[in-house]
């Protein structure tokens, strides 16, 4: 399956998704903020196939970490979550760089699709 980084300040949310993309076969890095995500990026060998990061986080939020990781990782997916209004506006303006937007809160099967969905174009 795939290597997948997910970037996510609470630590029942962050924990939640990892078990069960853990369960679905995927192979998962943590990351409690984007810069500690951008940090494991730059380390993680495999690379991830994809980054799955919430948009409102301390220290670098989602936005800041898609758009490094686009710029240094230009084949690594990525997916943003969000419960903020706000935060979906801006998210919208990195159509080109993302393949989807989560809306807060999402069921793990909601977030299991779209993470599915994301990764199917590898599969081929």
């Amino acid at each position: 399956m795939a290597r997948i980084l997910i970037a996510e300040d609470e630590e029942p949310t962050r924990a939640l998704i990892a078990h069960a993309l853990t369960e679905d076969g995927h192979d998962i890095l943590t990351a409690a903020d984007g810069a500690e995500a951008l940090d494991m990026l730059g380390r993680a060998k495999p690379k991830p196939d994809l980054l799955l990061t919430d948009l409102r986080m301390p220290v670098m939020d989602g936005i800041a970490l898609a758009l490094a990781a686009a710029r240094d990782h230009p084949d690594m997916t990525i997916v943003l979550m969000t419960g903020y209004a706000d935060q979906r506006e801006r998210a919208h303006g990195l159509q080109a760089l993302v393949h989807a937007v989560i809306t807060k809160p999402s069921s793990l099967d909601d977030i299991r699709k779209v993470i599915a969905g994301a990764l199917a174009p590898r599969r081929m």
